[in-house]
């Protein structure tokens, strides 16, 4: 990857704002969570998964409650500054994790984030030696539909996001997840169409699922959830 560029989150005050409020809210909700549950973490892409929503519409066949603390505009070293909140707070007894596609989009250098990856994996390990970890392949997007967006916007947010990019991202992930002993799942099975692009009608935007694509991911996760 190239030299870093400005964080978004540096660009645009609200949405620091916006994550610091969410993560208070956490923190609330935290206090009286249920321990030894199951918990998603990482960016936009599992804050707007909307799993809390269909545990409480669906029979989901699960033992165990989800608990849903993904935050916008997040990268690992995002995570890394907030794990007591998003991670050991609940003591989860798993944790699946997907970030990083904002360090891939954010044009962080790869050392930094494969590195800031590692501890995220070594903090767990250390805090939790007993929680399964395991950790998402980046979903697939869509640079080519049209979503109806300005084409300043499309460009800002596809200049540094691909297919071909996020796909050598999950690679070098997947070997820091196998070494550290944890598991690496790819459930994006279904999600793209014969171009290998993410299907226009999963998402609103080409990088961000709509519920029904978050359906399809819900139901190749189903064996890692139970």
């Amino acid at each position: 990857m190239a030299k870093e560029t400005t964080d978004l989150t540096d660009l645009n005050p609200e949405i620091k704002a916006f994550q610091n409020s969410l993560r208070m809210k956490y923190d609330q909700q935290n206090t009286s969570a249920e321990k030894g549950q199951i918990v998603f973490v990482g960016s936009s892409l599992m804050e707007i998964f909307p799993i809390e929503k269909m545990q409480q519409e669906q029979d989901l066949g699960l033992t165990k409650t989800i608990y849903n603390r993904g935050v916008r505009a997040t990268t690992t070293a995002d995570l890394l500054a907030h794990m007591d909140t998003l991670i050991f707070d609940l003591q989860p007894s798993k944790i699946f994790i997907n970030i990083g596609s904002n360090d891939v989009g954010f044009n962080v250098p790869e050392e930094t984030f494969l590195s800031n990856y590692t501890k995220i994996l070594e903090q767990i390990k250390t805090k939790l030696p007993n929680t399964r970890v395991y950790a998402m392949a980046f979903y697939p997007v869509n640079t080519t539909h049209n979503f109806g967006e300005e084409e300043d916007e499309h460009s800002h947010l596809y200049e540094h996001r691909s297919n071909e990019l996020l796909e050598d991202a999950s690679e070098k992930v997947k070997r820091i997840v196998e070494k550290a002993g944890d598991t690496f799942i790819n459930v994006n099975d279904g999600l793209t169409d014969s171009t290998g692009n993410l299907k226009p009608e999963y998402t609103f935007d080409g990088a961000h699922m709509l519920p029904n694509g978050y359906q399809v991911v819900f139901n190749n996760m189903k064996p890692y959830l139970d």
